[in-house]
């Protein structure tokens, strides 16, 4: 596990920054949180240049769902991306059933 020394992208034996990861790949959070957003983790594997030790962590995290998208991580603490207005949302469409049964009949 990384260390104090600073985020994920700093080795854990000798303390060198990895600028990126080798590789990453998602993980999709199977529940929504308390806001109703489905959280999405970018995770990565990373070596060290400088000692060759190898590790594994969380690169961010995407936080989308009830109009807004959060992004945590790369080097930042918390942004939001978006946030859709009522506007935004669509045209409400209200429908009588009972003017659609008289029109089978």
């Amino acid at each position: 596990m990384p260390s104090g020394r600073g985020g994920v992208g700093v080795c854990p034996g000798c303390g060198y920054e990895v600028k990126e990861p080798e590789r990453t790949w998602q993980l999709v959070s199977p529940l929504p949180d308390s806001k109703g957003r489905i959280t999405i983790t970018i995770m990565g594997s990373y070596r060290c240049p400088n000692c060759g030790r190898k590790w594994r962590g969380v690169v961010s995290k995407i936080k989308t769902g009830g109009g807004e998208v959060e992004i945590e991580g790369g080097g930042r603490s918390s942004r939001k991306i978006s946030e859709k207005s009522d506007e935004d949302r669509g045209t409400v469409i209200e429908i009588d059933l009972s003017e659609l049964e008289e029109d089978l009949d």
